[in-house]
């Protein structure tokens, strides 16, 4: 892998870099290298570094950097709207963005994937998947059988059933659950724990209007 360059150093560049230490350590052979981090504000990059211990290579603004195809760029944040209009400025440039796929993820011989994408530990794509580009798929996630899945979509710890179709920059609330057959849109927000069992369209928040009461039984 080329030299590293982070947009952004959130805590997703924190978890994604010991995830690299990982993949290191399965196989020595797939070694990486750090080159830097680029961020609009430098004094939020210093407090991150400080807070998750980054090496403080300070590259300056995203605005203002020189994008090179010497390097790997991966996004260091997760938000889906913010990362989708910066690629969409890069597109022309015919960067290099690598996917990263943790290796305890059961990866399917048949999926399909395109750039830029980052899986973290456990999570499971199944057969005959196809992922489109620049999705953040966090731990224990699983894409069943025959999902197709566009770009930018954050998904938190989230499940697809078979045959799922996604659009894009959606964003999946943590244990959200989607039923087999079930198609979504692009720019959507779904509430943590709920589970998907329509179709939705587009630019919709999805979540229980009434929160069930919990009841407690003392033993």
């Amino acid at each position: 892998m080329k030299p590293i360059i982070f947009i952004g150093s959130g805590a997703v560049a924190s978890e994604v870099i010991s995830y690299l230490e990982d993949i290191e350590n399965f196989n020595p052979s797939n070694t990486f290298e750090i080159f830097g981090f680029l961020n609009d504000n430098e004094e939020d990059f210093n407090t991150k570094a400080e807070k998750y211990g980054f090496p403080k290579c300070f590259l300056g603004s995203i605005k203002e950097h020189d994008f090179s195809k010497e390097f790997s760029y991966v996004f260091g944040f997760a938000s889906p709207t913010g990362k989708a209009k910066i690629a969409s400025n890069l597109a022309p440039l015919n960067l290099d963005f690598p996917n990263i796929i943790h290796p305890s993820v059961v990866f399917s011989k048949s999926a399909k994937l395109g750039m830029g994408n980052i899986i973290y530990p456990n999570s499971v794509i199944g057969p005959n998947v196809q992922i489109g580009n620049f999705n953040l798929v966090t731990s224990y996630s699983f894409i069943s059988h025959d999902c197709i899945i566009g770009d930018f979509n954050f998904l938190s710890t989230a499940g697809l059933a078979g045959n799922v179709k996604i659009d894009h920059q959606n964003f999946f609330g943590i244990r959200s659950t989607v039923i087999p057959s079930v198609e979504i849109g692009s720019n959507n927000i779904i509430q943590a724990g709920i589970v998907i069992d329509k179709n939705v369209s587009n630019n919709e928040t999805v979540f229980y209007r009434f929160k069930e009461k919990v009841s407690i039984i003392k033993q």
